[in-house]
């Protein structure tokens, strides 16, 4: 793909150690030199470490605050080949936004995005200014450390899952990592640790650090470069920190979907409104219980909402208990396939029948063929997925 080949050429924004004289090797090396040290050996290869443009690396940094980087490289390349400017995403509609955002899930990250390159198109550049970085739409402080470092070499640490687990186990902190002083004691040391004079390298490195060596589980202490001076690792305490206070209770959703099929093809699609998962996102017809619904309450379901009851119809359940799990959510879903006895040749003045699920939330009818043009949560894709699957079986 040329738009690979384009970004992934090595292009380090710093000299290789060979010609970096000041750095030594050895058990009296400091905690950053050693990071950096492991970094050039061991760092990962990223289209996005190959540039100084604050417009990708704002992108990049969107896309990998909920997403690994295995999932989430595709993505970037297939955005920044359409999208390869700030002011070509911010002239983009919301919608076609969200359609390349599909399957990474959270999509408050692609508005905020969208909104952000708004901004800096409105700007006319993107200035080398910590204020307008951290007031850009969902830029929070790691993200802003991360664009003045990576982009415009400044000297501001990054703090983040990664970094805030390293600092905790290898000088022993045992001070919550979600309480407010438990993340300013973390923020004040990772800023002291900085290698000011390549904050760029430095930050890279201790994130890679984290996401490849010292991960959440089984981390590689055996050949840790760290580990002579490694707390957690003398203490034998490794798995038991970094520190959290509380864990966030999880709660369990009920999801009934029904995939409505007419005769010549046509199925409804729903648009998600605000306040709740999944805002802007078309989905097919939903009921919401507390509990998972029997095949008899479904039916009653379609027979009492459906606008026009002489219809035809016939209900078949295609998948059942498909999980899907976000944050703090646990979803259970169901898919049905409605199929109706009618098709757009035999609609009257009263137009195609529909489910009425409230006002504002009926739905368009959308040809089937069609709904890859529309952006779908994931749990959604998966659920056709299991439709298609149910359909071939069938022939």
């Amino acid at each position: 793909m040329k738009i690979f080949s384009l970004f992934c050429k090595k292009k380090k924004p710093y000299a290789p150690f060979s010609q970096q004289k000041r750095y030594f090797c050895g058990m009296n090396a400091s905690f950053s030199t050693r990071l950096e040290q492991w970094y050039e050996v061991s760092g990962r290869d990223l289209p996005w470490r190959n540039t100084a443009d604050p417009y990708l690396i704002l992108l990049s940094e969107f896309i990998l605050q909920q997403t690994r980087v295995n999932q989430g490289l595709a993505y970037y390349l297939r955005i920044v080949q359409r999208f390869p400017t700030a002011e070509s995403l911010a002239s983009a509609r919301e919608e076609e936004v969200l359609r390349l955002w599909q399957g990474l899930g959270y999509y408050s990250r692609a508005r905020h995005l969208h909104a952000a390159a708004q901004r800096i198109a409105e700007a006319g550049t993107f200035p080398a200014d910590y204020r307008f970085v951290r007031a850009l739409p969902g830029v929070g402080d790691y993200t802003a450390a991360a664009i003045m470092s990576f982009a415009f070499g400044q000297p501001y640490a990054v703090l983040d899952g990664n970094v805030m687990r390293i600092l905790a186990r290898h000088f022993g902190i045992t001070s919550p990592i979600d309480t407010t002083s438990g993340k300013n004691h973390l923020r004040a040391l990772a800023d002291e640790l900085l290698d000011r004079h390549h904050p760029a390298l430095y930050n890279q490195a201790i994130m890679d650090f984290g996401a490849i060596q010292c991960t959440p589980s089984a981390p590689l202490c055996h050949n840790c470069p760290l580990c002579d001076t490694c707390h957690a690792f003398a203490e034998h305490s490794v798995e038991k920190l970094p520190v959290k206070s509380k864990r966030t209770a999880v709660r369990d959703r009920y999801l009934t979907y029904i995939y409505t099929r007419t005769r010549d093809g046509l199925t409804l699609l729903h648009r998600r409104g605000s306040g709740d998962i999944w805002q802007g996102l078309f989905e097919f017809p939903l009921i919401e219980s507390v509990n998972k619904l029997t095949s008899k309450q479904v039916d009653e379901f379609i027979h009492s909402s459906l606008v026009k009851v002489n219809v035809k119809v016939k209900l078949e359940l295609v998948a059942s208990d498909i999980h899907h799990q976000l944050t703090h959510q646990r979803l259970h879903a169901d898919l049905y396939l409605l199929e109706l006895n009618l098709s757009l040749s035999d609609e009257t003045e009263e137009g195609l029948p529909f489910l009425s699920l409230g006002e504002g939330r009926e739905g368009s009818w959308v040809k089937e063929s069609e709904i890859d043009n529309y952006a779908l949560p994931r749990l959604l894709e998966k659920l056709l997925e299991k439709l298609h699957s149910t359909a071939k079986q069938n022939k």
